[in-house]
Order: structure tokens, then sequence, then C-alpha cells
């Protein structure tokens, strides 16, 4: 093309008195190039010498929109629809720059009647549907396929409209419908393995090796590498290895953007990819950069990157850059107040969760429903988890005053209707984690929000007043949580009765005389873990005659995730003999009879897993930091009376667990009482915790 277009302007630069045709060949090479600066100055040249030229001005309108110079552009496009009003072409670009300028129901007249009198042109029909309201758009879509039957770019922006209404079924039924001729390209493909990845990965990860297959790309190949890192079925391990490989394929072809970076973050850190996680970017490069394209859930992954106190308020930084875009587009469209409700009667609490069910958020929220007063309280629940209830969100669901399931719902529309419940308090319990909905927050639906239990940092959202914690896990400074801390005065969870029960059998005595060797070992996820973390249990192995490590983890299976593991403890002198994976998903809990001591991970503590190894019997050694995801271990080893076992740094944590492997007499007794430790103390009182953290709500509330 540059030769093509070298040529062009040397002949025209020779013989300036030629034909029309010539400069928008030039001018149409130019445009192709992205040379738009150049395309300016030769269309203007153009429409000098051909001011009669329709197909110039036009032509020149596009590449002065390309510029970003909307004024001069409409200007140039009305002087083409003048000369050849029945063009359609240039009253499509015509309508394009009105929509730059914000003239939005003037583009949208202008543009109904291009489709009423060419109904052919399937660009207005695309523009037009984008300037319907989002519920709209894809009846627009309908009238142009309608007039353009089979036509791949309008039966693809139905699929988008569908999915940007938020109505997946619909989206996916349209796309099951497609005749073959258009099923079997490769948007189609792709976007169906998108909405079933999560339902049928088996079937979804098919369809999106076929749509990188039929259309090699960056965005297919990056999709097709997190669907495999989520996969769970018999061959995960192997999914896993061949996601990894593919991760590494993207990284090395570059022009990554914020999504594919988020993908890439996800699957090296489930294989321990330390060394490509850092050719990804740097702590506030990367983090600010998924803040701004509002990908919250990327941000879980900077807490195991964090080093310093920098890096702390940093991170808090990020999520306020997520939090203020959000609440400004909560501002612009506000909802509908509701009225207050007449003063006495019980205090209306609401939780925004889709995790009230059998899942880690369930089990630590049931004594709430357990132990509900409610005579004092009513209790509302918002999900949007779109699979049939299990017995734990049935049993939690009787006892609720209500227990609304939202899941087509816009967060707008959401907002509304909790709004419309007139609660007294809304409490969000996930986060951004899957199904789960943080920004209904933004519209503060509740005149008092507050978050606990499902992610462990500050939301970000202003509008989220307060955070519950409890006297070991709130920060010491202040400034390390964006909301005011509500601190119950024990604990800020309990052991729920779903899980924490005796269906678990203890093993009598000590796994290291069953095994002839002392087994520290793990079952956090490897999101959490980092250079140090690793090199710190490999030393403490290491420090231990004959010590093996254990990983109680489905990434065992991983060929990749292995290699790195063992190179991790080889550097500290231990072999692989002395390393054992167990590539288990569920299941697990028996496994810790195998396991002498757990030791966490920091600086992002584990929760779910620390409340597990010590009902099992099996002590765990943490290190505590100043943030609140750093004392997770904290609070629950402290409130099982075992705060000795905290660290302040790593060489403390170091020296506790060598303590512990050498204390066969406390191991002994801890693995036969810590259970009933725990069941006479804060953990184990549930209906205590229930009562404590419904006054703490009454306080907020003002009927405390």
């Amino acid at each position: 093309m540059t030769a093509r277009i070298a040529e062009l302007v040397q002949a025209l630069t020779e013989a300036p008195d030629q034909p029309a045709e010539a400069y928008l060949d030039l001018g149409r090479h130019l445009y192709r190039a992205g040379r738009f600066a150049d395309g300016e100055a030769w269309t203007a040249r153009a429409v000098a010498r051909h001011p009669d030229a329709h197909a110039l001005w036009n032509l020149r309108g596009a590449t002065l929109r390309a510029l970003r110079r909307p004024e001069e552009a409409l200007a140039a496009l009305d002087r083409a629809v003048a000369l050849a009003s029945g063009e359609a072409g240039a009253r499509v670009n015509r309508a394009s720059a009105l929509m730059d300028l914000g003239r939005r129901d003037e583009a949208k007249a202008a543009l109904g009647e291009v489709v009423a009198e060419a109904p052919k042109v399937v660009e207005a029909w695309l523009l037009l549907a984008g300037l319907a309201d989002t519920a709209a758009a894809a009846a627009v879509l309908d009238r142009g396929l309608a007039a353009n039957p089979g036509d791949a770019r309008l039966a693809e922006a139905k699929v988008l409209a569908l999915r940007a209404a938020g109505d997946t079924p619909a989206a996916e039924a349209w796309l099951e419908s497609l005749p073959p001729a258009l099923a079997g390209q490769a948007w189609a493909a792709f976007h169906l393995g998108d909405l079933l990845a999560e339902r049928d990965r088996g079937r979804a990860i098919g369809l999106l090796r076929r749509a990188h297959e039929l259309e090699p790309s960056l965005h297919h190949l990056a999709l097709l590498a997190q669907t495999l890192a989520r996969d769970t079925g018999e061959g995960e391990g192997a999914a896993l290895d061949e996601a990894d490989g593919l991760a590494r394929q993207a990284l090395e072809a570059g022009g990554l953007n914020p999504g594919h970076l988020k993908i890439l973050s996800e699957v090296f850190a489930r294989v321990c990819a330390f060394d490509d996680l850092d050719r990804l970017g740097d702590f506030r490069t990367l983090g600010r950069l998924w803040a701004q394209s509002g990908r919250h859930t990327a941000l879980l992954r900077q807490m195991p990157r964090v080093e310093s106190l920098d890096d702390r308020r940093e991170l808090l930084e990020q999520h306020r850059i997520w939090g203020r875009e959000v609440e400004a587009r909560a501002a612009a469209d506000p909802i509908r107040k509701a009225r207050p409700r007449p003063d006495g009667g019980p205090i209306r609490l609401g939780f925004l969760s889709s995790d009230l069910r059998r899942h880690p958020v369930g089990y630590f929220a049931l004594p709430l429903f357990d132990h509900l007063d409610r005579a004092r309280f009513e209790v509302f629940v918002y999900s949007f988890f779109p699979s049939a209830a299990d017995d734990l969100q049935r049993d939690m669901a009787a006892k609720a005053t209500a227990y609304r399931v939202l899941t087509e719902m816009s967060a707008r529309a959401a907002a509304q209707t909790i709004a419309d419940d007139r609660l007294d308090m809304l409490i969000e319990l996930g986060g951004t984690t899957a199904m789960n909905r943080l920004e209904v927050m933004a519209w503060r639906a509740a005149p008092r929000q507050a978050s606990w239990l499902g992610y462990p940092h500050s939301a970000g959202l202003a509008a989220i007043d307060h955070m519950v914690c409890d006297p070991f896990n709130v920060p010491p400074d202040p400034g390390l949580m964006l909301e005011a801390p509500l601190v119950l005065p024990r604990t800020w969870i309990a052991l729920g009765r779903a899980v924490f029960a005796d269906q678990h059998p203890i093993e009598a005595g000590l796994p290291e005389d069953r095994a002839g060797a002392l087994t520290f070992g793990t079952a956090g996820n490897p999101h959490k873990f980092n250079r140090p973390t690793l090199a710190a249990w490999a030393r403490i192995t290491a420090a231990v005659p004959g010590a093996r490590f254990a990983f109680v983890r489905p990434e065992g299976g991983a060929e990749t995730f292995r290699r790195r593991i063992l190179a991790a403890f080889a550097a500290a002198g231990v072999g692989e003999d002395r390393v054992i994976f167990h590539p288990v998903r569920g299941g697990h809990m028996p496994l810790y009879n195998g396991i002498d001591i757990s030791l966490d991970t920091f600086p992002l503590t584990g929760g779910a897993t620390t409340a597990e190894a010590l009902w099992m019997g099996v002590p765990v050694v943490s290190l505590k930091g100043p943030a609140f995801y750093e004392r997770l271990s904290h609070s629950i080893l402290s409130n099982a009376g075992l705060g000795d076992l905290v660290a302040e740094d790593i060489a403390g944590f170091e020296r506790i667990a060598l303590g512990l492997a050498a204390d066969r007499p406390r191991r002994a007794a801890l693995r036969q009482g810590l259970r009933g430790q725990i069941r006479q103390g804060p953990l184990g009182q549930t209906e205590a915790f229930a009562r404590d953290f419904y006054d703490a709500v009454a306080a907020v509330v003002g009927r405390g």
C-alpha cells in the first residue's frame, strides 16, 4: 500500500489537473493506511479542484471524523449530501458526525430516513440500533435483519445487544437458532462458547477452539485460555497446562488489552508463573489499567503482590478509581427513592449476595439465619445466582422475609427493587466475585450500607459506609480502609453448622507417626501464592529433617504447576520426593488427616482454609500485616485461642513453624482437642455471634 500511495502522490503532484477519481483513489488509500493528516491535506486539494464531486466531500468528512474534527466533518458531509441527496453512504456518515457532536436525536431521525428509503444499507441499521435504548436495540436489529436476511453483521449485533441488555437466555437462544451458514462462522462460535462457559464448559471449550481455528485472533486465544483454566472436569490438570501454553503464546504476541491482561494474570497465578506475571506490567500501571477499564475482579490479583506501605495505599486508590467511575454512572441515572417507612416495627436488613447457598460465604452467614430474631429484624436477600436453589439456599430463604432472585436485572433495576423494599441497611457479601453485583451499591438503595465477608478489601465505593470486622482484623492504621470499621466485639465470623460439624472425623494420633515424617501443607488457592511465601515454606520444610510439604489443590494435576512448585522447593534443598500433590477438587477435608501443620499464605492470608484446617485439628501458622486482607487468619487463630501462632514478620513465621514442628505434645493435644476448643470459643458460639452482629446493625441504624 505504501508504494501505491507514493505512486499516486507523485502522479498528482506532477499533474494535479486530473479527474476526481484519481484524488479519490489516493484519499481512500491514505484512509485505509490510517494516514488521516495526509488524507485531510489531499482531500482539501481535491475538493478545491473538484467542488462538485460528492464522493470527495464524503471522503473528506470521514477523514475529518477520524481526526476528531466533528464540526468540520459535518460541514463536509452536509456538502456531500447536498450534492447527492440519494447517496446513502454520505447520509450515514453525516449521521455519525451528528453522533460525534452529541446530536443524537438528529442522528436518529437522519438514520430513520435512510433505512426507510434504503433498507439494504446495513451500516445505517447498526448505527440506529446503537442509538436505541438497550432494551430496544434488538428490535431495531430484527427490522434490519428482515430487510437483510442472513447478514452476519446484523446477526452478531443482535447477540451483542441482547447481552448488553442482560438477556443472556435470549442471546443464547438466538445463537442456537442461527442457520448453518451463520452458525458456522467464528463470531457465532465465539459468543455461544462465551455464554456457555459457566454452564457447559466442555461444549464451550469446543466452540471456542472452533472460533480460533476459523479466525485466529488474540481475543479468541485469550478467552479459550480463560475457559480452559476454569475447567473443573476430569481433565482439569491437562486443561490448565494447555491454558498456560496459550497464555504464554498470547503474551509473546503482544498487543494485549486490559481484558487480555486480566485473563493472563488469572492463568499465570493458578500455575505460579511469577516471571510471566511480572511481564504483564508493574503493580501501579497494571492495577490502574484494570481499575480504569472497570475490571474490579482483577484487583484481587494485586493483593499477593503488595510489598510496601505505598503499595497498600496504591491498592486503595486503584479501588477508588473503579468506584468513582461506577458512582458517576449511577449519579447520571439515579433511581427513585422510596418513601420512608413509619417509625417502629422491625429493622429491615438486606443482604446483597449470590453466595447464600452451599458456598463459603453461605457457610459463614448461616448463623445469622439460624438465630434470627424475627421480632426485631426482617431480613431480605438479593441474589443474581442463576441456577436452581440448593438445600442451604432453601433453608435461608425460608427464614428470610424475602429472598429475591434478580438474575436478569440490570444493576440499576436491581437497586430500584432494593430501594422499593425500604430497608434500613443493606450489606453486600460478595464484592465483584462470580455472579455478584457490587456496582448495585453505587445507587445507595438503602440509607446505610456496608460490606462483609466475601471480599477482603475495601470495595472502592464511597456509598459503602462501613466494613464489618473485629478487634483482630481491623487495620491499626485507619488510612488502610476506605469505610468506617463496624467492629464486632469478638469475631467477625462464626463456624456454621453446614460444614463445621462432625461429618469429617479426625484420625487418632499424629500424621507424622503414620507417615514416618512430619508433613507441612496448604489447601490455599494459588492466586494467593508468591515468591516470598513459597520460599518461606521451602526453607521451613528443609529445616526439618525428612519433612514433607503437601499441596491439597486441583492445580496439582497440572504439570506446569508441579514443575514451578518443585523448582521453588529445590532452591531451598528440598527434593521432589518431599513434595506431595493431592489434585482434588472438593472432598479435601479428609486429607487434613495427613497434614501436621498448615502454613498460611501472605500477605493475602487464608479465611475458609484456615478455619477448615483448625476444625480438622491442624494448627495453622500465619503472618499478619497492617491491611485487612493480611489479618484474616490472625482473627480466626486468635478467636480459636491460637494467637501465638501469628507472626509479625517472615523470620517469626519460620521460627513459630519450626517451634511447633518440634513440639509434639502440643500438636497431639491440638489434634484431639482443637475442635472442642473452637466450639467453646467465639468461633463456635454461633448464637452469641449472631446477637453481636445484629446488635451492631441496630446501633448503626439508631435502634440499638
